[in-house]
């Protein structure tokens, strides 16, 4: 992913957003916002007939020099383009991206409404740690995440 590609990054992460159940998030941030976030390993975009579909990247858990390879995992796909694979494709590139720069976990939270990212999720590897019960509202509803993780085998 490049910053050119933020328009589109940033319009995918909106229609997921607008699902009500990908994040507690309301609004897309600006880039400089979300580049300060994320890592700037594992930033990528997956393309079909040269145009992005959908995007992943990491965010550090811990600014702790311990965590420093235990990672969040964002993942979006664009809805037109969802039950293609697309997912599935990126997720595993990431996994890869994440363990050549030494990362031994990745960590999801995950509305339990949102069953085809539970799937991939679980279907890549990511074993279910926990429920975090209402950890946070979005529009005044308090809702439950579902805490995943991947260990790598390689570490």
């Amino acid at each position: 992913m490049l910053k050119e590609d933020w328009k589109v990054v940033k319009s995918i992460y909106q229609k997921g957003i607008d699902t009500g159940i990908a994040t507690f998030q309301l609004h897309a941030p600006e880039w400089q916002t979300w580049d300060k976030s994320h890592l700037q390993i594992g930033r990528l975009v997956i393309l079909e007939n040269g145009i992005i579909q959908g995007w992943a990247a990491l965010s550090p858990t811990s600014q702790r020099e311990v965590y420093k390879g235990v990672c969040e995992v964002s993942i979006y796909i664009d809805p037109q383009a969802a039950g293609k694979g697309l997912g599935t494709l990126l997720l595993k590139k990431l996994i890869e991206e994440s363990e050549t720069h030494g990362i031994w976990t990745l960590q999801s939270k995950i509305f339990p409404q949102n069953t085809p990212s539970l799937a991939l999720h679980k279907k890549l590897g990511f074993r279910e740690v926990g429920v975090r019960e209402k950890i946070g509202q979005r529009m005044g509803i308090w809702y439950d995440n579902i805490l995943l993780e991947r260990r790598s085998l390689l570490f």
